[in-house]
């Protein structure tokens, strides 16, 4: 079980919430679930109701979508933000690599938060627009560019 203060460290370096203070994080770290998984066991599958954002505290996640690698992801990084915001269908499957130790934050729960901490809302938001454009740069025919 990770304790309290070193999850407000370990979510202090997760680029998601590097914006935010301690003082800010605290109860974040104080309503994220730890979760072990096991190398091989997918964490959540596209086309599923997702309602989880996960942060990768130890080992590897491959992000897939029929059978084609999007991207593997390690500590530090986070997958599922955009179910926090807006429950829908998972666009990709995300498969432990290896074992991993997850934080697990629910919408339910994070929307109660962000309610009372809008800087918290403010830095996903940021997060997920930084990943919009990437995604469009990377797709966008090179004549666009």
């Amino acid at each position: 079980m990770i304790p309290t203060l070193e999850r407000v460290l370990f979510l202090k370096s997760v680029n998601l919430f590097s914006g935010l203070s301690g003082e800010e994080l605290a109860p974040v770290a104080a309503i994220a679930v730890e979760e072990p998984r096991e190398a091989g066991e997918d964490i959540l599958r596209e086309g599923e109701l997702g309602d989880t954002l996960y942060l990768i505290v130890e080992g590897r996640v491959r992000i897939h979508r029929g059978g084609q690698t999007l991207a593997v992801l390690g500590e530090r990084e986070s997958f599922g933000e955009m179910a926090i915001l807006d429950p829908a269908p998972r666009s990709a499957t995300a498969t432990a690599e290896t074992d991993v130790t997850l934080l697990a934050l629910t919408e339910a729960d994070f929307r109660e938060l962000l309610e009372e901490k809008h800087a918290i809302a403010l830095g996903i938001i940021q997060v997920l627009t930084r990943r919009l454009r990437e995604a469009d740069t990377r797709d966008a025919p090179a004549a666009k560019r």
